[in-house]
Parts: C-alpha cells; sequence; structure tokens
C-alpha cells in the first residue's frame, strides 16, 4: 500500500487528523479504480457538482464574454479568407489570392501578434485575467478603425498598419481569455468549459464568412469594407462586459484579496457553501501552490518558465500544442481556402463564399461536439488521433488535387468534376476531423498544463509559437501552391503523421485534477507514465480517501 499523501491528510480537504494503518483495512468502505488526483476525485464523490443550477448557469455566462475573445480571432481569420475570394478586394489592393502578395497583406496579423508578445504577462499579471481582455479588445477596435478608414486615404500602408494592430490587440485578447477562462471554470468541467473556449473560433469564422457572402455581390468597396467594420462587433461586446464581470480567484488571491478569492469560490463553485468540499480544496491548494510573491508580479521576470524541470516541460508542452495545431493544416485552409478551391477547379467567388460559410457552419457544429468529448476520450488520446485523422484527409485531398490537376494540365478544355468534388469533400472532412480534436484542445491543453506563475507570460510564448507557425504558412503555402500545386499538400501528410508520435512520446494527460494538482505529474520523473497512471482509491463511509495505491502496467485509455 502507497502512503497516503499529504493532501489527504489535511483537515481542510478530508476531514481526517490521523489514519491508524492498523486501523485502515476495517474501515474501508468502498473501493474505486481511476486516473487522476485523489483529492479531486474525492472531491466528486462527496460532492458531485451541479452543472445546470442557476448558479452555474451564471458562470457558464461569464464565461462566454470569455469565449468572445477566441471569435473575435476566428472571425479576422475567416474574414480574410474570404476578402482573398472578392475581386474588389484584390484590385483595392492589387493582390491575388496565392503567392507572395497574398502572403505579404495577411502576415501584417502575425507581425502584430509577434509585436505584442512583451505586453502580454504585464498586460495580464499585472492588471488582472478581465482586464487584459479589455486592453485586448481596445487594440483591436483601433486596428479595425485604421484598417475601415482606408478608403478614405487610399493608403496600402494605413491598411497594413490596421492589421498590425490588429495582430497585437488578437495576441493580447487571446492570451487573456483562455486565462480567464480556465481560471474561474469549475474544476469538474474545466475541460468541457475551456474547450468551448476555441468552439467560438469557428462561430467568428462563421459570422464572418456570412458577412462576406452578404455583400460578395455588391459591386462597390462596400463588399470588402463591410466586413472590415463588422470586426469590431465581438470585442465590442468584450470591452463593455469586462466592467462587470468577476476577476479570476487565482489572480485575486495572489494580489492579496484571498476573501474575494473566498467569495467568488463559494459563490460559484460552492453554490453558496463556504464549507463546500470544492471551496476547501481548492484554498487549500491556493495557500499550497500559489506564490504571493512570484515572478508573475514582475513584467520583467520570465525565470518562472525556465526554473526547474518541471517548468521547462510545462513550457515545452504548450507550446508544442500551439505550433502543431498550425501546422495540421487549419491555417491554410482558413486563410488561403480561395486557392485552394481553386486547384480543385472552383474559381467562382459565389460558389466559393458559400463554401466558406458552409465549412464555417461544419466547424462550429464539429467543435462542439468534440468538446463534450475532452474530458472522456482525454486530451492525450485525442491529441494523438486527430493528427492521424488530419494525415488521413491530407491524403485524399492531394489525390483528388492531383488527379484533376493532372487531367487539366492533359486537356485544359476538360473540367474533371468527380476529382473537384472528391478534392472539395476531404477539406470538408478535414476540417470536421480537425474540428473535433484540435479545435477545443488549442485553447484547453496548453493553458492548463502552464502553472499560475507560467501562465501569462507562458500564453505569450504560446502566441509566438502561433504566430510563427502561422507566419510559416502565410509566406510558405501560398508561393508553394503557386509552384508545386497539389503536391504542396502531401508535405502535410508526413507532418500530421510526426506530429502524431510526439505527442505520445511526451504530452502527458491533464484530465481529473485541479490545476494546482498539475504540480504532481510534472515533477515526476516520467510525466506521461504519472498521469495515465492508474490509481486504487480506498474510502470510508464517508467516502473519505483513505488509502491510495498506484497500478501499473494498466491500460492508458480509462474512462472514470
Amino acid at each position: 500500500m502507497a502512503e497516503v499523501s499529504e493532501k489527504q491528510l489535511s483537515t481542510t480537504v478530508n476531514d481526517v487528523d490521523h489514519i491508524d494503518p492498523s486501523m485502515e483495512k476495517s474501515k474501508v468502505a468502498d473501493v474505486k479504480v481511476l486516473i487522476g488526483d485523489e483529492t479531486f476525485n474525492s472531491a466528486m464523490i462527496k460532492e458531485p457538482p451541479k452543472p445546470f443550477n442557476l448558479i452555474a448557469i451564471q458562470l457558464y455566462m461569464i464565461s462566454i464574454i470569455g469565449f468572445f475573445c477566441s471569435t473575435s480571432n476566428g472571425f479576422d481569420s475567416s474574414m480574410f479568407g474570404n476578402l482573398l475570394a472578392q475581386p474588389n478586394f484584390k484590385a483595392f489592393f492589387d493582390v491575388g489570392n496565392v503567392g507572395i502578395g497574398a502572403g505579404i497583406v495577411s502576415s501584417m496579423t502575425q507581425i502584430g501578434g509577434v509585436a505584442a508578445i512583451p505586453l502580454i504577462g504585464p498586460a495580464i499579471d499585472t492588471f488582472g485575467r478581465k482586464t487584459g481582455m479589455f486592453i485586448g479588445a481596445s487594440v483591436i477596435i483601433i486596428g479595425v478603425i485604421i484598417q475601415g478608414t482606408v478608403i478614405h486615404t487610399g493608403s496600402v500602408s494605413q491598411f497594413m498598419g490596421g492589421r498590425f494592430f490588429m495582430g497585437m490587440g488578437v495576441s493580447l485578447i487571446a492570451s487573456a481569455g483562455p486565462c480567464y477562462v480556465v481560471e474561474v471554470s469549475h474544476p469538474a468541467y474545466r475541460g468541457i468549459v475551456t474547450g468551448f473556449y476555441n468552439v467560438f473560433w469557428p462561430v467568428g469564422a462563421l459570422v464572418a464568412s456570412a458577412a462576406c457572402r452578404g455583400t460578395v455581390e455588391l459591386t462597390s468597396n462596400n463588399s470588402w469594407l463591410i466586413p472590415i467594420w463588422l470586426q469590431m462587433m465581438f470585442p465590442g461586446l468584450v470591452w463593455i462586459a469586462t466592467w462587470f464581470i468577476p476577476e479570476s480567484p487565482r489572480w485575486n488571491y495572489t494580489n492579496g484579496h484571498a476573501d474575494r478569492a473566498k467569495a467568488f469560490l463559494t459563490k460559484y463553485h460552492g453554490n453558496g457553501n463556504p464549507e463546500s468540499e470544492w471551496v476547501k480544496l481548492q484554498m487549500w491548494e491556493y495557500e499550497a501552490h500559489l506564490e504571493l510573491d512570484g515572478a508573475d508580479k514582475r513584467w520583467w521576470d520570465y525565470r518562472a518558465l525556465f526554473r526547474n524541470r518541471a517548468s521547462v516541460y510545462r513550457l515545452m508542452s504548450n507550446c508544442i500544442t500551439s505550433l502543431f495545431g498550425q501546422w495540421a493544416g487549419n491555417g491554410v485552409v482558413s486563410y488561403f481556402l480561395s486557392g485552394v478551391l481553386t486547384t480543385a477547379g472552383i474559381t467562382d467567388k459565389i460558389t466559393q463564399t458559400n463554401l466558406f460559410m458552409a465549412m464555417n457552419a461544419v466547424q462550429c457544429i464539429v467543435s462542439f461536439t468534440g468538446s463534450c468529448f475532452v474530458d472522456k476520450i482525454g486530451r492525450r488520446p485525442l491529441l494523438i488521433w486527430v493528427n492521424v485523422g488530419c494525415a488521413i484527409c491530407w491524403v485524399g485531398v492531394a489525390a483528388g488535387a492531383g488527379v484533376y490537376f493532372t487531367d487539366k494540365s492533359k486537356i485544359p478544355s476538360i473540367e474533371n468534376k468527380a476529382a473537384s468534388a472528391a478534392t472539395v469533400a476531404m477539406i470538408y472532412i478535414f476540417q470536421a476531423v480537425y474540428s473535433f480534436g484540435w479545435t477545443p484542445l488549442q485553447a484547453l491543453y496548453p493553458v492548463e498544463v502552464l502553472s499560475y506563475e507560467m501562465r501569462a507570460k507562458g500564453m505569450a510564448f504560446s502566441n509566438m509559437f502561433v504566430t510563427c507557425g502561422t507566419l510559416v504558412n502565410q509566406f510558405g503555402f501560398p508561393v508553394a501552391l503557386e509552384k508545386i500545386k497539389w503536391k504542396t499538400y502531401l508535405v502535410f501528410v508526413f507532418w500530421c503523421m510526426i506530429q502524431a508520435g510526439i505527442v505520445y512520446l511526451v504530452m502527458p494527460e491533464t484530465k481529473n485534477r485541479t490545476l494546482e494538482e498539475l504540480d504532481d505529474i510534472f515533477k515526476s520523473k516520467n510525466p506521461v507514465k504519472a498521469s495515465v497512471t492508474k490509481k486504487r482509491l480506498e474510502l470510508d463511509t464517508n467516502a473519505n480517501v483513505i488509502g491510495v495505491e498506484d497500478i501499473d502496467g494498466t491500460p492508458e485509455v480509462t474512462r472514470v
């Protein structure tokens, strides 16, 4: 029998002052085999949370404000892909939908995102999570105004400047949003709720594609100006709502407001009961794990990210997930779908815009479904298999586009409609596979693997890797698509399989633990093995954990 952990002995968690080994067996009333931390599972057993009472629904509504941070990002990504299919936009800025010109225009957002990286830590750590969202929304609104007024100046440089500010704002708001959502969510629903955060990325994309579809038949520059001004909608909602929502309890605790932190936990996690198991568990963990004078209090101090092996492993897991999410292929489809469809023989602007809108609708439905399974399947298995699925889909895209292009090169007057339709179908299937696994995990996994002290600055690194991955896509993909056509897709086939292998080797499981309980995983000699080890829990008649034993050699995927 393994030793009972210090957390099990805590009176704040289990109300047990001492466990007499000689009496342990006689007290055992139930035995459960689970994956996850024993104190988390004990709280789940003793006080099952109520997901649909009025307090829980109120907390979900608060989280939706954080979700709008993701919507702002999704709107911009989809809008620009749509604009590259509009003749008026391409004529005004003299760019095509493939080639280096498209890459330069679209990449200004990513360049702005890189410029914002040093500002993310100070904005989120110094002023708070919700204030960080407010600052990001403000910068986006400034960027929209600069872009929208370009029609009066005819200055391409001004439009580039607006895109630059958009990138800065998106980088700030996309770092603050998931930090806020993951820290206010109930531990029992952290996976699902934070997974929903990125579901709102395709929601924003759907609104953008619908706006572009509604204006595509306009013959004036309003066909692209209206969608650009609509970029202000979701950041505007965040800008207003942040004045009324509560601050993160973890930020309050580490900034000398423990009373506010406990009041939040009591109301939203304990249903008004200060003696709730969930309140006692989290307050104990705040006291044990959160530093009141940590590196998050010093905007210039990044040492927490590299302090020890556990910190480096956390940061590595964060950055790998952020980068791989971009290099699985979704980024190039979002920004350059017009060019992808052109390689499949679909060149009509209205048809392309309709396909944009339909694809975004598919993403919304599938990503919402996928978010509901992040706790049941687990983060690690989902990351592995979504990469395998994406690789298989790219095989289909490459095959369909290859047949179409080969036939077209032999007899230019012949359109192979079957090959064209197959290519589009495989792109849709790819987006469905990607949305089921990658979309919820892109926001959830990077933010939850970071400790509180690392979280804001670590998310700056996450955004840096997202931006770097996107820049490679935006400069490399349109040029490759122009030069080697359909063969470009074969790169993703091999790379997605490599990603699946790396995830299998190094990425630990994070479900069934509070954010603070993940410390034990990353401090272990083998985080992957520690994260998937089953535990045998012995419970007394009051559902208190009185014994814990690791069970080796068990299968990795287990549903609790």
